[in-house]
């Protein structure tokens, strides 16, 4: 397990900034600054969370198992850069729309099937289910666990009436020749809103 570097005070460290990428681009992208963020081991994220999310599994089917609900996306905002595709995304329950998930992501378009793209492009169904669905050889890792401070963006997609701690991580996905396929930061919200 990856044990990241935490950011020295006043200049972050080269593995801080990471392992926050790509959620620090659409933050500098905003001119936001980003939340408070505290690289931490995995085994310091308490349940349920750490089931969640320490592993080298798809978000996508471990949330939709753990809720026993199918999910989908809301954008929260977008940019294509060539074969570049970045987003930021809310997951949400298809049976109660409650937020499961807030994701910062990356994709490398070019790497994936053509009917995985058109999939990835329509902006419905969350990467996870396509990568099974459209049975995209592919090998997850988690880079690092991260405990949060809801701010206004994502306390305001996950309908925080204040803040609070959160939990997430940054993964990379890749094909298996280990080239890229998405690099994304998932952040859950609290134990009272989404995790049941």
């Amino acid at each position: 397990m990856t044990r990241p570097v935490p950011p020295t005070p006043g200049k972050p460290a080269d593995s801080a900034l990471a392992n926050t990428y790509p959620l620090s681009e659409f933050y500098a992208h905003a001119k936001l600054p980003l939340p408070d963020i505290e690289f931490i081991p995995g085994d310091a994220v308490p349940e349920p969370f750490r089931t969640l999310l320490v592993h080298n599994h798809d978000m996508t089917p471990t949330l939709e198992a753990f809720h026993q609900s199918d999910i989908h996306l809301e954008i929260v905002s977008r940019e294509r850069r060539g074969d570049f595709y970045f987003r930021e995304v809310v997951l949400r329950l298809h049976r109660t729309e409650a937020p499961v998930e807030f994701g910062a992501n990356k994709l490398y378009l070019g790497r994936f099937p053509e009917d995985a793209q058109d999939l990835i492009l329509q902006e419905y169904v969350p990467l996870g289910r396509i990568l099974k669905d459209c049975a995209v050889p592919h090998r997850t890792e988690a880079k690092a666990f991260l405990r949060v401070q809801s701010d206004e963006l994502i306390g305001g997609k996950f309908e925080l009436a204040q803040p609070a701690v959160l939990y997430g991580r940054k993964a990379v996905i890749s094909d298996l020749q280990g080239r890229p396929l998405s690099e994304i930061v998932e952040i859950l919200p609290p134990a009272h809103k989404g995790v049941s």
